[in-house]
């Protein structure tokens, strides 16, 4: 992976923290917008990272395979992760 490691890391341990909160507010049974916010916030710092390592995925990988005249497949693969990312949008 060439995104930044330490970063990605962080972010998602982060996220992994926010789940076992929002598992505690459930099973607490806390105000169900509250755990929506909650949600939410989590569902955004994973697209966060998402995003940073398919950019650093074509920065390196897709600008490799481009610069060859053979076929790759990293081309098609980061392809269908957008198109994936433009169905759940």
């Amino acid at each position: 992976m060439k995104a930044d490691h330490a970063d990605a890391t962080k972010k998602i341990k982060i996220a992994k923290g926010q789940l076992d909160g929002i598992l505690r507010m459930i099973d607490d049974d806390r105000y169900c917008i509250d755990i929506s916010t909650q949600l939410m916030s989590t569902i955004a710092l994973l697209k966060n990272v998402n995003k940073m390592i398919l950019r650093a995925h074509v920065r390196s990988c897709v600008k490799e395979a481009l610069s060859t005249d053979e076929d790759n497949p990293k081309v098609e693969e980061a392809l269908a992760v957008l198109e994936k990312m433009a169905d759940q949008a």
